[in-house]
């Protein structure tokens, strides 16, 4: 908790308010003199609120379990063959 000191914050109000109204930000003392705009820091705020993820990264996670499961699949059909030929 903040106490005694005044801090700069940002308040972004949530697109989907199901669970949460808004989300607070402060900022670091070091964010306001670098010449750092207030569109740039919404832009970045609004990036942490949807968790910094590109868009890709979904997929790639959805293709990289069915790669493994794949995988696995083959692996037991080439046992449960040996065990039938042999």
């Amino acid at each position: 908790m903040v106490k005694g000191t005044s801090r700069q914050v940002i308040v972004v109000h949530s697109p989907d308010p199901k669970l949460f109204e808004q989300a607070i930000f402060i900022l670091k003392d070091k964010a306001v003199g670098e010449g750092i705009t207030d569109d740039d820091l919404l832009k970045e705020a609004k990036l942490a609120i949807r968790g910094g993820e590109k868009p890709g990264r979904k997929r790639r996670a959805y293709l990289y379990g069915a790669f493994w499961a794949g995988v696995g699949s083959l692996a037991t059909g080439l046992v449960w063959l040996a065990t039938v030929l042999l």
